[in-house]
């Protein structure tokens, strides 16, 4: 069973900020059935963007990187991506050492 994006979204930033990570809503997406983004803002003007995507090889879901270099950058992509899908969510979240948690069981 799929937990609805506010769910998800709500679970993802509790984990977070039980770690001091900081992370924020940016763009609030359709509470049911929106993809989320998450920005990683390392704070020295790089950034990356994860998005949710199907593994071909697997058929699992898996956080991959949509985009990732220059702060200015990594927002363009995300402004496009927001024109394509206005359902879509956006977390940021600001860590310098790169910590996201997407990878920890149960954030798939």
């Amino acid at each position: 069973m799929r937990l609805t994006a506010d769910i998800w979204v709500s679970a993802y930033l509790t984990r977070l900020r039980l770690l001091e990570i900081p992370a924020f809503v940016v763009k609030r997406g359709d509470n049911t059935a929106g993809a989320v983004l998450i920005k990683l803002n390392t704070l020295d003007g790089q950034a990356r963007c994860y998005q949710r995507s199907f593994d071909l090889m697997t058929g699992e879901r898996k956080w991959m990187v949509l985009v990732e270099g220059d702060e200015t950058e990594v927002d363009a992509s995300i402004v496009k991506q927001r024109s394509f899908d206005p359902d879509l969510w956006v977390i940021e979240v600001e860590d310098k050492a790169g910590r996201h948690l997407l990878d920890e069981p149960g954030l798939d």
